[in-house]
C-alpha cells in the first residue's frame, strides 16, 4: 500500500463532546486537563492527584482510522495526556454523555438512584471510565443483550472502575450502579435504590431502572472531523515546538540537530504517563512524538514469536498477546502470553495502560530505575529488544539492555520481541517436557495501581522421570523485580542449581537459602526483610504443588531428603493452566436492610441525594468550577523542609523561574495580624516569620499568571536556612515530655477518672498509632475577588466558614462586613477542610487585597498531603486488671498524643478519646493524657478525631487479656459490655433511658444474622486443612458519644410558591442538603394546602454566604445534619404560623386551597415569607450515644501478609433515620475509610518531620478490590426519642470506628498462623501475644506470620 504524504497543520484541530476546537497557539507541556478546565465550558473532569492515580479526570479519547473507517475508543486520563498528542481526534467528557438541560444519561440516573455519589468530586470521573468499558463492550461479537441492558458483563462493570478512587461512599453503590448495566447480572445481588422497592418482580425491577438502549449510540466522533483526518494530520513543529517525525529517518534527524551541551531539554512523548511518576520541576524545550511511526506502532506475530513496536499501547500489548494466545491449537506455549497479559492487566490501571507505551515502561525501567513489573516478567521469558542510537540498530536481549549505562537522550527503543515457549527452552515439542511458568507480585491492592514490593516471573520445564519415580527439573529461568534494587534480576545461581536436578524438600529449601542471599534490597528500600521473604515465598509457591512429602519413603530418596512425588497425570493436570471459565466478581451479593418510617413524610424516605445527577454530569459547582474572573492570578505556597530554623531569605533557581511570576507575599505583607487560622483554643499564624517551627509550615505564597507557572516557583524556590544558636527540635512526643512541652486542656474539657481505682494490675502494655490523611478528592482550593469599598469575596472549599470570615478580616485588618465567605459544595472534608481551610482562603484574600486582583489556588496533591497535618499520632502505655473470667476490673492509661506546632483542636482529643474509650465496664478507669507541643506540622481534626484511636486502644486491651487467660477474645468481649447502669456510671448525662440502650440486642442480633458461631466453627476446620490462609473472624461493639452544637437557618418562600432554604451546615457529600429539603418540604407541608404532593421538587438549599447567614459555625462531629434540619423546622413552623390565618380566611371563600393561591394571597396581604432561626439545643439533651457492631472475617496469605475481608456484616442503630439511604451511604463510606486507617494508610514522616507520603504512589486509600467481598448493613430502626430531631441519630463518624472489627479478625489470624509456626519451629508459647500495628499492612502482618516461614516448615519437613 502506498503511503500518503503528511500533512502540516497550522492549527491544533479535536473536538470535545462534539463542538469544534481548533488552537493556534499553546504551550507543548498543556495537559489535556488544563485546557478543558481553563478553556472550555466543561468543567467535569477534575483534577485530583496530577498522577495518574485516581480517576478524577478521566474523559474519552477517540481516534479515527480512515484507512479501517474504524473510530477507537478508549479512558485517559487527562490530567497526563499531552493537549498536543489529540490532534485530530475526539474527546467525550461527562457533560457530553448527557446534562440537566437535555436529559441525564442512564449512567447518570442510575449512578444517582443507585446513592453511589456522595462529595461528586470522583463521579464524573467513574461515569466516564465505566461509559468506556460500556463503548467497547459494544463492540464485541456477544449476542445481544435485552432491552436495558449492555453487552457488559458483571465482572467486567466492576473492574471498569478499578482504578478511580472515592473517599465517601465505600464503593459499593458504585458497583451496583455499574452492573446494573450487565447482561449477565441477577437483579436480586443489587443493592438498595431508589428505583424499585423490597419484594418486587424482575419484572418491576428492571422497568423501574433509567431506560438504557445500547443502539441509542452516542457519537464519541463527530463526521466533521472525519473529514479532516488523514493518515498522517502533523502540527507546525515551528510554532509549537512539537515534532512529529514519520519515519526512523527523521526521528534520528531530529536527535542528532540537538548539539549536547547546549542546553536544549527534549522530551521524547508516546502517552506521557510517566510524568505521573517523574514530575515535570521545569518545562522542555522541545518534544518529540514517537506515535506516527510505523516501526515503532507495529505488531507482528510468527512462530517464533511476538514483536511489538515500543509505542504500542500496554492495553494493546495485552490484547495482542491475548489474541496471539488464542491463535490455533492450545498449547503450553500459549499460557506463557495468557499470563504475561493477565499480569500486565495488573500495572497501574485501564485508563493509565491505555495510554503508556510498552517502550516506555522498559526505558524507564533502564533509565530510571522504575521498578517495572513488565520489565520482571518479559526478563524471565528472556525477551529480546530492539534498539536505535544514532545510525546504528541493535537486538540486545533484555538482560544485556539493564546491564548497559542508562540510554541517553539520543537512543531509541525500537521494539520488543517475545519469543515463543520452544524457543525460550529449546526443547523440541516432541520431549515429554511440562512447561510451568508463573508470574507473581506483592502489592496493596490485588487488581493493581499500586506499585509492587516486589514482582516475580518464574519458568520451569520439567519431565517426570519413571525410574526415580519423581521429578526433574530440565531448565528453569527466575527473575525478580521492583524490591528496592536499580533493574529486576535473572536468579542464575538459582537456576543453575536447580538445572537437572530431581526436585525434593531438601532441594527446594537449598534453592531457597539460595534466593535469599540475591535478592537483596539496596540500603534505604522500605520493609527490605519482607520484600527478600516474598521471593522465598514465591519460589515456594510457584514448586508448591509439587512438593507434597511422601509418607511412604522412609530412607528418603535422593541426598537422604524425602523425595516430592507427583504422578505424571498430575503434572499434566497441574500445568494445563490455561483458564476457560469466567472472570470471577470481585464482590458477592450483599444485603442492605433498611426499615422505612412514613410518620413524618418525606423526611425518612430513602430520596436519592441532592443534586447526585447534577454531579454525575459534571455540571455541580465546585470552587475550581468557577470560571476565573479577568485577570485572575494563581498561587501556591513555599512551605518550609525544616523543623526548626532561622528564615534569612528566598531565592529562585536561576534561568528556570517560568514567565508570569509576579509577587511573594510573606507575612512583612500582612495588613493586619500574621493569622491564617483560628479556634477556640488559639490562632496559628498565616506564614512563619524570621523563624519556622515546623516542616510543611507556609513560609510565603507565590502569585504567578496560572497555577502551572505558580506551581513551578514554588518548586523552584531555595529557602536559606539558618539553625546557628538554636535548640533541637521537638520530634517526638517523649522528647516533649522531657521539656514539659505541653499544650493547655481547658477545665472544662478535662475528662473525669471513672471508679475506684485501687485494683492491682496484672498486665501491662503500649502501643503506637500513627498519623493519617485526609485523602479528601478535592484538594484545598480557594478564589478570592476584590470588591468595592474595601471588600472583598472569597470561595472558599471549607467546612466553617464563619471561622474563616473572621480570620480574613483579622488578617486584612478589615472589619467584617467588609468580608464574604461563600461555601456552595465541598469536594470531601473528613475534617480536614475545617481549620486546615482557612490559611488556604486567608492567604488568597491577602493577595488579592495587596494586589487588587483576584488571586486562587487549587493546591497540588504534594503540597495538600505535606500541610495537611491529619490524624492525630499517639503513644499509649496501659495497665489493666481482671479475674480469671476475663471480667476486667480496672484500666489505667498513660497517652501522649502529638498535637504537632499549634493548638488547632487538640485539647479536645482527651475528651474524644475517653468518650470512645468507655464503651466497655473497665470496672474503673483513669488515665493521664498529655497534648505534646511538638515541632511537627499541625494535627487537625479528622473523622471520628480521638475516637478512633481510642477504639483501637480499647480493643487492644480486650485481645490482650483474652491472649494471657487463652479465652476467646468475644467472649471476653461479652464479658465486659456495659449493662444500663454501668453505662449511666461510665457516661454520666447522656446515656438516656433503659430503652435507648440497644446495644446489647444490637450484639445479639449481629451475631445470629452473621452466623457468628457457624462461621467461627468453619473457620477453625478451614485453618485445620490450610496451611498458607489462615481466616480471623471478629466481632466488636462500638458507644459513640456525639454533641449537638447550635445551628442557625433560614426559609424564604418566593412569589411563585417556591422555597429557598439556608443552613450554616455545609454540604460535604454527607447528605445535609438532602435531609434538610425533605424537612423544608415535612415542615412546610403541616399547612395542609391542596397540591403538595411533590412539594420537594419546590425546595432548594442555596449555597452558604457568611453575610446572610451568621453562626454557621462548625460542620463536624456527625450531627450537623440534624441540627440544620431542626433550624429549618423552626423556621418553617413560623412560617406556619404567619400562614395560617391567610389559609384559614381563603379555606373559608374556596373550600380547597393550593399553595401558590396561599402565597400569592399572602404577599398580597404584606405577610412576612422569609424566618430565620437560630437553633440550640436543650442541654439535657445535648449529649446522646451511638450504638453499632459488626462482624468481620478475611483470610491472611501466610506467604505475601496480603489480609481479604471476606464479610464484613453491621448493624447501626440511627434512631429513626431521616434518610435510610444516605444514613447507609454514610455508614458503608465510613466503615471503608476506617479500613483505610486500620490496614492500608501510612503517613510517614522523615527525620526531621517533613511528610514523604507525597501522593496516590505511596498513599494507599481502600479501592473496589480492598472492601469487603461481601458488605451486609443493616440500618436498625429503633424507638422514639422524643428529646432528639424527629427521633434520629447520627451516621456520618460512629460507623468509621467498627472497621476495627477487621484489625481484629486479622489479629486472630495472625494468632493461628503464629500457631501454626510455634509448630514446626519449637517455639515458647509467649509468641502468641503479640502486637498487631496500625495500620496493619502486608509486611506488619507478613512479619508476624514469619519473614522465615517458609523455611521453618520445609525445615520440620527435613527434621
Amino acid at each position: 500500500m502506498e503511503q500518503s504524504e503528511p500533512t502540516v497543520n497550522d492549527c491544533l484541530v479535536f473536538s470535545v463532546n462534539g463542538e469544534r476546537f481548533e488552537v493556534s497557539t499553546i504551550h507543548p507541556s498543556t495537559t489535556l486537563l488544563e485546557f478543558l478546565r481553563s478553556h472550555t465550558p466543561f468543567k467535569g473532569a477534575k483534577l485530583s492527584c496530577g498522577e495518574g492515580g485516581c480517576g478524577a479526570c478521566v474523559v474519552l479519547l477517540s481516534k479515527y482510522d480512515p484507512v479501517l473507517d474504524q473510530v477507537d475508543d478508549f479512558a485517559v486520563s487527562s490530567c497526563l495526556t499531552l493537549l498536543c498528542s489529540i490532534n485530530g481526534c475526539s474527546i467525550t467528557t461527562t457533560e457530553g454523555l448527557g446534562n440537566i438541560k437535555n436529559g441525564f444519561h442512564p449512567i447518570h440516573e442510575r449512578f444517582s438512584g443507585f446513592h453511589a455519589s456522595q462529595c461528586g468530586f470522583c463521579t464524573p470521573g467513574m461515569c466516564m471510565s465505566f461509559f468506556s468499558a460500556l463503548v467497547n463492550a459494544q463492540k464485541t461479537q456477544r449476542p445481544e443483550p435485552p432491552l436495558g441492558f449492555s453487552k457488559l458483563k458483571v465482572s467486567e462493570a466492576e473492574r471498569a472502575i478499578a482504578g478511580n478512587l472515592c473517599r465517601c461512599t465505600g464503593y459499593r453503590p458504585i458497583a451496583d450502579a455499574c452492573k446494573s448495566f450487565a447482561a449477565d447480572v441477577d437483579m436480586e445481588d443489587l443493592g438498595f435504590n431508589s428505583f424499585w422497592r423490597k419484594g418486587d418482580s424482575n419484572e418491576v425491577k428492571i422497568s423501574s431502572l433509567p431506560l438504557y438502549n445500547h443502539n441509542d449510540k452516542i457519537c464519541t466522533f463527530p463526521e466533521f472531523l472525519k473529514n479532516e483526518t488523514r493518515p498522517s494530520l502533523l502540527l507546525d513543529s515551528r510554532r509549537y515546538s512539537w515534532n512529529n517525525p514519520v519515519s526512523l529517518e527523521e526521528l534520528q534527524s531530529l536527535l542528532g540537530s540537538v548539539e549536547d551541551g547546549n542546553g536544549t531539554r527534549v522530551k521524547v512523548v508516546v502517552g506521557n504517563t510517566g510524568m505521573g511518576y517523574y514530575k515535570e520541576v521545569e518545562s522542555y524545550d522541545k518534544y518529540i512524538d514517537l506515535r506516527y511511526i510505523p516501526e515503532l506502532s507495529m505488531i507482528r506475530r510468527d512462530n517464533n514469536g511476538i514483536k511489538i513496536g515500543a509505542t504500542v499501547t500496554i492495553s494493546k500489548a495485552i490484547e495482542a498477546l491475548r489474541e496471539y494466545s488464542k491463535g490455533g491449537l492450545y498449547s503450553e506455549g500459549d499460557m506463557v502470553y495468557k499470563k504475561i497479559a493477565d499480569h500486565m492487566e495488573k500495572i497501574a490501571s485501564g485508563f493509565i495502560r491505555n495510554s503508556a507505551s510498552l517502550g516506555g515502561n522498559l526505558v524507564m525501567a533502564q533509565r530510571n530505575h522504575f521498578p517495572s513489573d513488565i520489565a520482571t516478567v518479559l526478563l524471565a521469558v528472556g525477551s529480546t529488544v530492539n534498539i536505535m542510537n544514532g545510525l546504528k540498530s541493535e537486538e540486545l536481549t533484555l538482560e544485556e539492555f539493564f546491564r548497559r549505562p542508562e540510554l541517553d537522550s539520543k537512543s531509541i527503543l525500537l521494539s520488543v520481541k517475545i519469543l515463543s515457549w520452544d524457543q525460550i527452552t529449546g526443547i523440541s515439542s516432541g520431549a515429554k517436557m511440562k512447561l510451568l511458568f508463573e508470574t507473581y507480585r506483592a502489592a496493596p491492592r490485588p487488581l493493581g495501581n499500586a506499585l509492587p514490593y516486589l514482582n516475580a516471573a518464574l519458568m520451569a520445564e520439567v519431565f517426570h522421570c519413571k525410574t526415580s519415580n519423581g521429578i526433574i527439573i530440565s531448565s528453569c529461568q527466575f527473575a525478580f523485580g521492583a524490591y528496592g534494587t536499580k533493574h529486576p534480576i535473572r536468579a542464575a545461581k538459582v537456576e543453575e542449581f536447580l538445572t537437572g536436578k530431581m526436585l525434593s524438600v531438601g532441594v527446594l529449601y537449598e534453592a531457597i537459602k539460595l534466593v535469599r542471599g540475591i535478592v537483596v534490597p539496596d540500603d534505604g528500600t522500605s520493609s527490605p526483610a519482607y520484600r527478600a521473604s516474598l521471593a522465598v515465598s514465591f519460589l515456594f509457591e510457584f514448586f508448591s504443588h509439587l512438593v507434597e512429602p511422601n509418607p511412604e519413603s522412609h530412607d528418603g530418596s535422593v541426598d537422604g531428603y524425602s523425595t516430592l512425588l507427583v504422578k505424571a497425570s498430575e503434572l499434566k493436570r497441574i500445568s494445563n493452566q490455561l483458564d476457560h471459565g469466567k472472570i470471577p466478581t470481585l464482590l458477592s451479593p450483599a444485603k442492605q436492610v433498611v426499615e422505612l418510617n412514613r410518620q413524618y413524610h418525606p423526611v425518612g424516605e430513602p430520596i436519592a441525594k441532592s443534586g447526585a445527577a447534577l454531579q454525575a454530569s459534571g455540571e455541580a459547582v465546585y470552587v475550581d468550577d468557577i470560571p476565573s474572573p479577568m485577570n485572575c492570578l494563581h498561587g501556591a505556597f513555599i512551605y518550609s523542609t525544616k523543623p526548626y530554623a532561622r528564615v534569612k531569605g528566598i531565592k529562585f533557581k536561576p534561568k528556570s523561574l517560568p514567565d508570569g511570576v509576579s509577587s511573594l507575599i510573606s507575612f512583612k505583607d500582612i495588613p493586619g495580624e500574621n493569622i491564617g487560622s483560628k479556634t477556640i483554643f488559639g490562632i496559628e499564624p498565616l506564614f512563619a516569620d524570621d523563624f519556622t517551627r515546623c516542616a510543611g509550615q507556609y513560609i510565603a505564597f507565590v502569585v504567578a499568571d496560572t497555577q502551572k507557572h505558580a506551581d513551578m516557583a514554588a518548586n523552584l524556590a531555595v529557602v536559606d536556612y539558618d539553625v546557628g544558636n538554636l535548640e533541637l527540635p521537638i520530634l517526638s512526643v517523649e522528647e516533649a515530655v522531657r521539656r514539659s512541652s505541653f499544650f493547655e486542656v481547658p477545665s472544662i474539657l478535662n475528662p473525669k477518672k471513672v471508679g475506684d481505682f485501687s485494683r492491682g494490675m496484672a498486665e501491662a502494655d503500649h502501643k503506637i498509632l500513627s498519623a493519617e490523611y485526609y485523602f479528601y478528592m478535592e484538594t484545598q482550593t480557594a478564589l478570592a475577588i476584590p470588591d468595592e469599598d474595601n471588600c472583598i469575596v472569597v470561595y472558599s472549599s471549607i467546612q466553617c466558614p464563619e471561622y474563616a470570615h473572621s480570620t480574613i478580616s483579622r488578617c486584612l485588618g478589615i472589619p467584617e462586613h467588609n468580608v464574604r465567605v461563600i461555601t456552595r459544595r465541598v469536594g470531601g472534608g473528613f475534617g480536614g477542610k475545617a481549620i486546615r481551610a482557612m490559611p488556604v482562603a486567608t492567604a488568597c484574600a491577602l493577595a488579592a487585597y495587596k494586589l487588587r486582583r483576584p488571586v486562587r489556588i487549587y493546591m497540588n496533591r504534594k503540597t495538600d498531603m505535606i500541610i495537611a497535618g491529619g490524624r492525630h499520632p499517639m503513644k499509649i502505655t496501659y495497665s489493666v486488671g481482671f479475674k480469671s473470667d476475663g471480667k476486667i476490673t480496672a484500666l489505667h492509661l498513660d497517652i501522649l498524643i502529638n498535637a504537632g506546632i499549634a493548638a488547632d483542636i487538640s485539647p479536645i482529643m482527651p475528651h474524644n478519646l475517653l468518650g470512645a474509650l468507655k464503651k466497655y465496664d473497665w470496672g474503673a478507669l483513669s488515665f493521664d493524657i498529655k497534648v505534646c507541643k511538638t515541632n511537627h506540622s499541625t494535627k487537625s481534626a479528622m473523622r471520628a478525631p480521638g475516637e478512633v484511636q481510642a477504639t483501637f486502644i480499647s480493643e487492644a486491651v480486650i485481645e490482650h487479656v483474652a491472649s494471657t487467660l487463652s479465652m476467646d477474645v468475644d467472649s471476653v468481649r461479652s464479658k465486659n459490655l456495659h449493662t444500663f447502669n454501668s453505662l449511666k456510671f461510665f457516661y454520666e448525662g447522656s446515656a438516656g433511658e433503659p430503652v435507648d440502650y440497644t446495644l446489647p440486642s444490637i450484639w445479639d442480633k449481629l451475631a445470629s444474622s452473621s452466623r457468628l458461631k457457624q462461621r467461627t466453627e468453619m473457620i477453625k476446620q478451614f485453618n485445620m486443612c490450610n496451611k498458607w490462609q489462615k481466616r480471623g473472624i471478629s466481632q466488636v461493639p462500638i458507644v459513640h458519644e456525639v454533641s449537638l452544637r447550635p445551628t442557625p437557618g433560614k426559609v424564604s418562600i418566593l412569589s411563585d410558591g417556591s422555597v429557598a432554604v439556608e443552613v450554616g451546615g455545609i454540604e460535604l457529600g454527607q447528605g445535609l442538603w438532602t435531609k434538610v429539603k425533605q424537612m423544608a418540604a415535612f415542615a412546610l407541608s403541616s399547612i395542609q394546602c391542596d397540591g403538595m404532593g411533590d412539594f420537594l421538587e419546590k425546595v432548594r438549599v442555596i449555597q452558604s454566604d457568611t453575610l446572610s447567614l451568621i453562626q454557621g459555625g462548625f460542620t463536624a462531629g456527625s450531627t450537623t445534619s440534624e441540627s440544620s434540619c431542626e433550624a429549618i423546622r423552626l423556621c418553617c413552623n413560623i412560617l406556619v404560623e404567619r400562614l395560617t390565618p391567610t389559609k384559614e380566611r381563603l379555606q373559608e371563600q374556596m373550600g380547597s386551597v393550593e399553595w401558590g393561591t396561599l402565597i400569592l394571597q399572602a404577599q398580597s396581604q404584606a405577610v412576612n415569607l422569609s424566618a430565620s432561626s437560630y437553633y440550640v439545643p436543650d442541654f439535657s439533651s445535648m449529649k446522646y450515644l451511638n450504638y453499632g457492631a459488626a462482624v468481620s472475617e478475611v483470610e491472611v496469605n501466610l506467604l505475601t501478609g496480603e489480609t481479604t475481608i471476606l464479610q464484613s456484616d453491621i448493624i447501626y442503630d440511627c434512631g429513626q433515620s431521616l434518610n435510610p439511604a444516605v444514613d447507609l451511604g454514610q455508614i458503608e463510606g465510613a466503615f471503608v475509610q476506617g479500613i483505610g486507617f486500620f490496614m492500608l494508610e501510612e503517613y510517614t514522616t522523615n527525620s526531621e518531620g517533613l511528610v514523604v507520603t507525597e501522593g496516590t504512589w505511596t498513599y494507599k486509600i481502600p479501592t473496589i478490590d480492598t472492601i469487603p467481598k461481601q458488605f451486609n448493613v443493616e440500618i436498625l430502626n429503633s424507638g422514639h426519642h422524643t428529646k432528639r430531631v424527629l427521633s434520629s441519630k447520627a451516621s456520618g463518624e460512629p460507623p468509621l470506628l467498627l472497621a476495627v472489627s477487621v484489625h481484629c479478625a486479622t489479629r486472630a489470624a495472625i494468632r493461628e498462623a503464629r500457631q501454626q509456626l510455634l509448630s514446626w519451629t519449637g517455639l515458647c508459647k509467649s509468641d502468641l501475644t503479640f502486637q498487631l500495628e496500625v495500620p496493619a499492612t502486608m509486611p506488619v502482618v507478613k512479619n508476624l506470620c514469619g519473614l522465615e516461614n517458609v523455611e521453618s516448615y520445609l525445615q520440620s519437613l527435613l527434621s
